[in-house]
């Protein structure tokens, strides 16, 4: 009789529905960007976040929380109603404005060109994926939109969008209730933003260029002036050399080369190269053997020309 009645227990059990995670629709509204630093991979941003679901035993819009915050103890979190709100279709909904600052490292391999995003990673900290999942608000105009007046001086930005997954801590946090690892939902949201490429190109590598043509122009002076000569291309190379720590100065500390970086060590090989040139001549010089002096400059310049394209062309290709 009692394995009867575990039997049938048993039956009732896997025949009973599962229950199911509890859905709620997520979305975002960014009113403003207002700062960009790159030095400590921070932004700071104002926007609305909206939450709708049908559980009235929860509420996601008081546990959640953005999990790259910069500093959690400067946001600022304002609710748009005292209590959720009744929707006609039966689900809770509730806006709250977020105000504070964000972080997310930036690659900047390809600086200046590079493209970068300003994530805000948004997790639900009391309830584990079994019982809470984030979904795209499907039934909104856009799940993430920006405000058509926003302007970010140095950038341009993107079409942003909203992500889901899954996140899984590699921990219990010591609590002894959960054995294994928990899961999150995590909802993020992504802004993209890239420089003008054009503005930007002309702005930090025109000096470069210009710096270039001055020391080309050494191949073009008379043989005869060699102290000329010479400093036309340490002055270029102190001038290369102000430039880079003036570009290097926006910018923080990386453990890798920028795109500028090597444009810059291209540019110092282009240099010191012209000047190894003007001192191997140098002997031809007070041998008075001009011709053979300018045909041996004529040569280098178009030796060094063609050196310079193919490390341009060889920085494009490990970079993008």
């Amino acid at each position: 009789m009692l394995r009867f009645l575990a039997l049938v227990m048993l039956m009732m059990l896997m025949s009973s529905p599962a229950i199911s995670a509890e859905r709620v629709m997520v979305g975002a509204y960014v009113n403003d960007i207002q700062q960009i630093d790159l030095h400590s991979d921070s932004y700071r941003m104002d926007l609305y976040v909206w939450f709708r679901w049908r559980d009235p035993a929860i509420d996601p819009s008081k546990s959640y929380e953005f999990m790259n915050a910069f500093n959690p103890a400067d946001h600022v979190k304002t609710p748009a109603y005292d209590a959720p709100q009744k929707m006609p279709d039966g689900t809770l909904y509730m806006v709250v404005r977020e105000q504070g600052e964000f972080s997310a490292k930036f690659p900047l391999q390809q600086y200046p060109f590079d493209r970068q995003e300003l994530l805000l990673s948004m997790e639900d900290t009391v309830h584990a994926t079994n019982e809470l999942v984030y979904v795209p608000d499907d039934k909104a105009i856009s799940p993430v939109t920006l405000n058509k007046r926003i302007r970010l001086s140095g950038f341009t930005t993107g079409e942003p969008r909203l992500d889901v997954e899954n996140f899984e801590y590699p921990t219990n946090f010591g609590d002894v209730s959960q054995p294994e690892a928990a899961v999150y939902s995590r909802a993020i949201f992504a802004v993209p933003i890239s420089r003008p490429p054009l503005a930007t190109g002309i702005k930090v590598f025109m000096p470069v260029l210009l710096v270039l043509l001055c020391t080309a122009v050494v191949f073009f002076v008379h043989p005869a002036y060699i102290e000329g000569r010479l400093g036309v291309a340490i002055t270029a190379l102190l001038t290369l050399v102000a430039l880079q720590l003036t570009s290097n100065s926006a910018l923080p500390d990386v453990d890798y080369l920028l795109m500028t970086d090597k444009v810059y060590l291209l540019s110092y090989a282009f240099i010191i190269a012209t000047m190894l040139q003007v001192a191997r001549v140098s002997r031809l010089v007070h041998e008075h053997q001009y011709e053979g002096v300018r045909i041996s400059d004529r040569r280098a310049v178009w030796l060094f020309a063609a050196m310079l394209g193919v490390g341009c062309i060889l920085i494009y290709a490990t970079t993008f």
